[in-house]
């Protein structure tokens, strides 16, 4: 052998380098091969592309709480008028703000519902959600003269195939509803997913969540309910499921388990 030749390959390489290329030997090692390869570009791939789904869901979230709000054009700067808006992190229990303790700006009350430190398994749960985080996010939208103007606070809870997020807009009275509106959920196309028809969305702008004794009535269904149609919202047509998880969520998280003592307190006028 000169100088220049490379060895010869030797033992089970030479056998595999040998073996016919339909064999099944070499069938199994390209397959398992080409896995891994495909394997590692797409984690590469998922790695590299996670801050900007994120971003974007990010965007997207912005963008529900401006449209929910009837602050929202096309063409608007998002990050713009979002800036316009004051997150607090609200403690539910109380209604108080605890931006002392929690950055609004960064504190993912989401993820919170998953810390056994940070939420509360429910033992009474209509709206499905399993466990609620003791502290929300909630956003002041104020006039130009500085006065309130909206509430913008968010909710979730199960319908038919799905867990349902999004943002209901009140008044600055926290009774009257501006909007409601969900930017996640995995309904059913044409029936369930119909909560995002504009003209069922538009059903809700006016409608009142307490009648004047304090008492929570607003009310998704088939038929008007007798506090009368101030609290009424019609189911939606062949989703019956979805709707009722509708009227859950929204009346869970208005009602004393959720938003109610902050809401209490805005009604006095502290914030």
């Amino acid at each position: 052998m000169s100088d220049t030749q490379s060895p010869e390959p030797k033992g089970a390489i030479a056998k595999f380098l040998a073996a016919s290329p339909d064999s099944v030997g070499k069938t199994i090692f390209i397959a398992v091969a080409v896995c891994l390869v495909a394997s590692m570009v797409v984690s590469a791939a998922a790695v590299s592309l996670r801050p900007v789904q994120e971003a974007n869901a990010l965007k997207d979230k912005q963008i529900n709480v401006l449209q929910v709000a009837g602050v929202y054009e096309p063409g608007t700067d998002v990050s713009e008028a979002f800036a316009a808006f004051e997150p607090h992190v609200v403690e539910l229990s109380t209604g108080e703000f605890v931006d002392d303790q929690f950055d609004p700006a960064t504190f993912d009350d989401l993820a919170a519902a998953s810390d056994p430190e940070l939420s509360v398994a429910l033992d009474d749960d209509p709206a499905g959600i399993g466990r609620k985080a003791l502290y929300r996010v909630v956003y002041l939208l104020r006039d130009e003269s500085g006065e309130l103007d909206k509430v913008i606070l968010p909710l979730h809870g199960y319908g038919l195939w799905s867990t349902l997020y999004g943002f209901i807009a009140l008044e600055n009275n926290g009774n009257d509803i501006y909007g409601l509106q969900f930017y996640q959920h995995g309904e059913t196309p044409g029936l369930g997913a119909e909560v995002d028809n504009p003209r069922w969305k538009a059903l809700w702008n006016g409608k009142k969540l307490r009648d004047d004794a304090g008492d929570l009535q607003i009310t998704v269904s088939k038929s008007q309910p007798a506090a009368g149609p101030d609290f009424y919202v019609d189911a939606l047509a062949g989703a019956t499921l979805t709707s009722v998880g509708v009227d859950n969520l929204v009346k869970f998280w208005m009602g004393d388990a959720g938003f109610a003592p902050f809401l209490a307190k805005l009604q006095a006028g502290e914030f």
